[in-house]
């Protein structure tokens, strides 16, 4: 069953099986859209990648998805739930199919080495990106990787992902990455305040995770996805000064509250 596209940027509609309602909430009513979620296919073709993405088997789908020329599919209506994001969680809340539009962008990522985003289609993403933002309250911090939602199981796009750029278009929260020095750092193993501190700022900026002053696995996870979208010269999920450094601008940079 079709539907009309929801942005005048989309060449094409291949309807996905796989989909749903937006969930309900008592006091506001269905969600609307209040994330902006980007992965990569991380599959050898993109025909490969809308035939699993379109089908019953997979049990998947997305709202977009934009091949390396640029060209733009819709898959599923924007009103509706699509199932791309998995379990995860941001801000603490857990159900990030029900609030958040998803766009695939095909690229064999890591399984493939990292190939590049070619540029015609960043400028796909940047345009499909700015129509959608136009549309709904999404803030520049609610721009989110997919690894960001879900650090323990996903790594797309990946740190070859041009954020930056993204940024200049006006999409996404973004500040320069802190230059990479020797100084303090912190691993999985440490524990006492100063990881405490670090798990406070990055819960603070969104990512889930517990405050309890250990540097688990968990989140040796959470600064690996961090790196991943904000400081990618180095991704080893270690917090070393310029990851810190880079955290406490971005925090420093967000809107304030009244």
């Amino acid at each position: 069953m079709s539907f009309p596209a929801d942005s005048s940027f989309v060449d094409d509609v291949r309807a996905a099986v796989s989909f749903g309602e937006r969930k309900f909430e008592e006091q506001s009513g269905f969600f609307v859209p209040d994330i902006l979620l980007l992965h990569y296919t991380g599959m050898d073709d993109a025909e490969s990648a809308v035939n699993w993405l379109c089908g019953a088997e997979s049990g998947v789908s997305c709202h977009y998805l934009i091949y390396e020329s640029g060209r733009i599919v819709q898959m599923v209506s924007e009103e509706k739930r699509a199932f791309h994001a998995g379990f995860g969680a941001w801000q603490g809340q857990t159900d990030t199919n029900s609030r958040s539009i998803g766009i695939e962008i095909v690229n064999g990522g890591h399984p493939a080495d990292l190939p590049p985003y070619p540029q015609v289609q960043m400028e796909s993403v940047a345009r499909l990106c700015q129509d959608i933002l136009s549309r709904y309250p999404i803030a520049p911090q609610q721009v989110l990787a997919h690894s960001d939602i879900a650090p323990e199981r996903k790594s797309d796009p990946g740190e070859h992902f041009d954020w930056a750029w993204l940024a200049q278009q006006g999409i996404g929260h973004w500040v320069l990455p802190a230059v990479i020095r020797s100084g303090r750092y912190f691993q999985q193993g440490d524990n006492g305040e100063p990881v405490e501190a670090i798990q406070s700022m990055l819960s603070l900026y969104g990512y889930d995770l517990e405050i309890s002053g250990r540097f688990c696995r968990k989140t040796r996870e959470v600064v690996t996805a961090f790196q991943r979208h904000f400081r990618q010269e180095r991704v080893d999920g270690v917090a070393d000064v310029s990851t810190l450094e880079t955290l406490h601008n971005l925090l420093s940079s967000l809107p304030k509250t009244e």
